[in-house]
């Protein structure tokens, strides 16, 4: 991890957090994952420098404005921004097209693994802003998402401690356990969704 991202995060503490998780899930391009940066933020929590609620605060309040924000703007001006796309916004036709296929089939679930998916979150936003997703259950998905989010990665930063030295020392392999653990979770919680409905259809 970058000593100038470390230098930000011990210094201005919360707000660091919070702006970093905003303007990555915004769509602003930066080296390293805003799940990273939670994790050292929860290590942060564990060594007595920052409060783990308020860390958990400031990831979810971050990654829920900048969601917000996507599907407003798409919502509103959608066709308007892709035919005018700025250079800045990191998102091609093709991915577009094969995610909104994807809402389109699988409607809520859909949403909610994209949610929780790393580096496709923020095409989520914009995809649901397009389809004119309703803005009730987009509301209800990107909350409970943007608390599971926050949290599992900053308590797992919290809860690796202990051995943060080994942490980056193996960080490769940890990253790949991360979102091993991550999709486990979504697989599961899918599952549960069909397993749900189906019940609910043969009833």
């Amino acid at each position: 991890m970058p000593k100038e991202l470390i230098f930000y995060i011990v210094h201005y503490g919360y707000l660091a957090i919070f702006s970093y998780t905003f303007l990555q899930e915004v769509g602003v391009p930066s080296p390293i994952p805003n799940e990273f940066i939670l994790v050292f933020s929860g290590y942060m929590a564990f060594a007595g420098s920052l409060y783990l609620p308020l860390i958990i605060l400031c990831a979810f309040g971050g990654d829920l404005l900048a969601a917000a924000i996507l599907y407003t703007a798409f919502y509103l001006f959608g066709k308007f921004m892709l035919h005018n796309k700025p250079r800045w916004l990191p998102i091609s036709q093709h991915t577009i097209d094969k995610q909104a296929k994807k809402i389109e089939q699988h409607g809520i679930s859909a949403v909610v693994i994209g949610r929780l998916s790393p580096f496709i979150r923020g095409y989520v936003a914009v995809i649901c802003g397009i389809l004119h997703f309703k803005p009730q259950r987009y509301t209800f998905i990107i909350f409970i998402t943007s608390v599971v989010w926050s949290s599992f990665y900053v308590v797992t930063g919290y809860f690796l401690g202990p051995y943060w030295n080994y942490v980056i020392e193996h960080i490769n392999q940890f990253k790949y356990m991360f979102y091993s653990i991550l999709a486990i979770t979504i697989v599961t919680v899918v599952i549960l969704f069909v397993i749900k409905k189906q019940l609910s259809i043969n009833k």
